[in-house]
């Protein structure tokens, strides 16, 4: 195993750095992504981004670095104009002036707003974005994905590991259900189970900022095809292993999936479960 050495104690969690890819076409998503970039879709009234976010806010967190791609705009608009959206206010046409007159809830976050190009992979965005990084370790997350991850456990375990990444590996719920036979007679049916065997990347990474700077400059640099398999080869690659919640939205029927379990008040990403759920 290549450890790498960290002279100094580690990073504070408060003062951690989040990097967000939210770039990519999201072309399984084409009901909602033809008009807007695939973490802009709403869940519970909210961008999934926004709910990510909050996930790492409840561990204290508040920087991000946000890798904009397709329809980045969209998502610098949603921040620029992120008070107004959350209170309300009075628009004077005459003399285009706004008044916020009553403030909604506000997050004490910094967010950083990373042009990486419209066609650029998930390593490649990655890299680009990296010079707004202040620290030498950062967190690091996929835009379209919510996880009842205990972050704090998963910082830990990256110091514990001494490697240079550190991967949430999760067990997805299957796509379809099980069945048990036994002649012609089913002996047991499972809907949808969460699948035994096999661990995929769920995202919520942890990074050593130095593998950044390893990365080759070229736009099609894939983070999972290129530098995670380059990094397991090298013995630099850990798994924190996390058995609870995991959802992405790669559909329109995920997508429906979160806002029915927000509607029930189940929402483990948040750390609200519905008793019922």
């Amino acid at each position: 195993m290549v450890q790498s050495q960290t002279a100094q104690p580690p990073l504070a969690l408060q003062d951690m750095e989040v990097m967000i890819l939210a770039g990519g076409l999201g072309t399984r998503l084409r009901e909602e992504t033809d008009i807007r970039p695939k973490p802009m879709v709403e869940i519970n009234g909210r961008p999934i981004l926004w709910h990510i976010m909050k996930l790492y806010s409840r561990f204290g967190i508040k920087n991000f670095v946000v890798c904009l791609g397709y329809k980045g705009d969209v998502i610098r608009d949603y921040f620029l104009n992120y008070v107004h959206h959350q209170s309300d206010i009075a628009v004077d046409l005459g003399s285009h002036s706004v008044e916020v007159l009553a403030r909604g809830n506000e997050e004490n976050w910094r967010v950083v707003l990373a042009d990486t190009g419209r066609d650029s992979n998930t390593g490649a965005r990655l890299k680009i974005a990296s010079k707004y990084l202040k620290n030498d370790v950062c967190m690091a997350t996929y835009g379209d994905g919510v996880c009842d991850v205990d972050i704090a456990k998963l910082y830990d375990a990256h110091n514990d590991a001494g490697r240079d990444v550190t991967v949430t590996a999760v067990h997805p719920e299957a796509r379809f259900g099980e069945i048990e036979i036994d002649g012609n007679a089913i002996t047991e049916f499972v809907e949808k189970p969460q699948t035994g065997s096999g661990w995929i990347n769920g995202g919520f990474l942890v990074f050593n900022k130095k593998v950044f700077a390893e990365m080759p400059d070229k736009p099609a640099l894939s983070l999972e095809q290129e530098v995670l398999t380059g990094l397991a080869s090298q013995g630099r690659l850990s798994a924190f292993q996390h058995n609870g919640f995991w959802q992405c939205v790669d559909t329109y029927r995920e997508m429906l999936l979160l806002n029915e379990m927000c509607a029930r008040g189940h929402i483990p990403w948040l750390g609200q479960y519905a008793p019922d759920a």
